[in-house]
């Protein structure tokens, strides 16, 4: 079979390896199609310290090759899931700098494979309601759902989203969703633009006295809470502290592992409550089930596909639509 590994920074080769053997525990998972996102590309690019070499893909889906049991016969269409239990190391010394979670495709081998071997647990099934490409997105909509509940919205709330990214959109569709008044803040109009025409309504750009803007919207109470995306590009995270009342929830979210200088002074002053997401395993199931009740719609971001033989192309030289505007989502194309 197929596999792509990253050797190097810059340098992605593909390999010929056996085809692996299904057992008792394991389930043979053909993969159909690996989402090319902006973690893929660092990696790529060695911004990342990794060990190599490394299969690289994070986010997919896959069809079962082989009859497994009743709740996986051959065909059963599944979501990969990105985050797993980090191994036991035994008697080892634990590194408590690590995670408890390892990514597939950073810290343990990904999806660029044509077959993998995972656990009924390693993976979800999918509905014929939630397309493939919707699916690729799911990790996503789980992490957004976390992110709005652990700021405990209310109904009626005005809640600002700092970072016009994908993952920001998402969020502001569950905040309607919820029956809060989402307000996304970003600093490049034409992002904001999409994100109108992705039916959020207010959006507001940091140039200009943004803050007084805010206050505006909200009736002179500022929001009743903040979200700062991680992937958010060229806006400072402490505009989230700037738009909050006091006493409010504030979120630091997203899969970004970037270092982010974040001074808390605002947030002392106003006694706000921090929250930091990154990774969410446990919202994978309420994800399927948004999606197909369209609580999140990505219809204006349109799915590319791409071959596995233009992969150093793409690598090298894709951007994310948080990073220059970019409208669509590219993924590989597998099977």
């Amino acid at each position: 079979m197929n596999v792509w590994k990253l050797t190097a920074a810059n340098k992605i080769e593909r390999f010929e390896e056996p085809v692996p053997a299904a057992s008792e525990e394991k389930i043979k998972v053909r993969v159909t199609k690996v989402l090319l996102c902006s973690q893929d590309g660092a990696l790529f690019r060695g911004q990342f310290k990794i060990k190599y070499p490394v299969v690289p893909g994070r986010f997919a889906v896959g069809i079962v090759a082989e009859d497994y049991s009743d709740d996986y016969p051959k065909g059963t269409r599944v979501l990969l899931h990105t985050y797993l239990p980090a191994e036991d190391s035994g008697s080892a010394k634990k590194d408590f700098s690590e995670s408890d979670f390892d990514v597939c495709g950073q810290t343990r081998d990904g999806f660029l494979r044509d077959l993998v071997l995972l656990s009924p647990d390693e993976m979800t099934p999918l509905p014929d309601s939630v397309s493939d490409e919707d699916a690729l997105l799911l990790h996503h909509v789980a992490l957004a759902k976390a992110v709005v509940d652990s700021l405990e919205v209310k109904k009626g709330q005005h809640i600002a989203v700092v970072g016009a990214s994908g993952l920001g959109i998402i969020i502001c569709q569950l905040l309607i969703y919820q029956q809060a008044a989402p307000i996304l803040i970003d600093a490049n109009q034409n992002r904001l633009n999409f994100a109108n025409a992705s039916g959020i309504y207010y959006t507001q750009n940091t140039e200009g006295n943004f803050l007084e803007n805010v206050g505006v919207l909200t009736g002179g109470r500022l929001a009743d809470g903040a979200v700062f995306v991680t992937d958010a590009k060229d806006v400072e995270p402490s505009v989230a502290f700037q738009v909050c009342a006091r006493e409010a929830n504030v979120v630091i979210g997203g899969f970004s592992s970037r270092g982010i200088n974040l001074d808390v002074g605002e947030a002392i002053r106003k006694q706000l409550t921090v929250h930091c997401l990154s990774e969410y395993v446990d919202n994978l199931e309420m994800a399927i089930n948004l999606t197909a009740n369209k609580a999140v719609n990505m219809q204006q971001v349109k799915a590319k596909p791409v071959e596995p033989d233009t992969l150093t192309e793409f690598y090298s030289s894709y951007v994310t639509y948080a990073e220059e505007e970019e409208k669509d989502y590219i993924y590989i194309k597998m099977l």
